[in-house]
């Protein structure tokens, strides 16, 4: 990301996970040591599942429709109004 600074990135996190804990992506994120000019290119969601998000209907719903959006707007310049 500090190559390339039009990448963005999306994080699915399941509150339940008990193979990669949620608040180690916000951790891991915020010891990357990012330009605070690209940590808006990282999105962390949250959901209501453990790892395997979409064996539990809601949440893969939401993170269906996170995902479609993240994707939809990655390339657009409104991309600061979705994080």
């Amino acid at each position: 990301m500090s190559k390339n600074t039009h990448l963005k990135v999306f994080i699915a996190c399941g509150y339940y996970d008990m193979a990669t804990p949620y608040c180690a992506s916000r951790y891991t994120v915020s010891h990357l040591g990012l330009d605070p000019a690209l940590r808006d290119n990282i999105v962390i969601k949250y959901y209501d599942s453990g790892h395997q998000l979409y064996t539990h209907l809601p949440s893969l719903k939401k993170m269906t429709d996170n995902a479609s959006a993240f994707v939809n707007k990655a390339n657009s310049k409104s991309f600061a109004a979705y994080t």
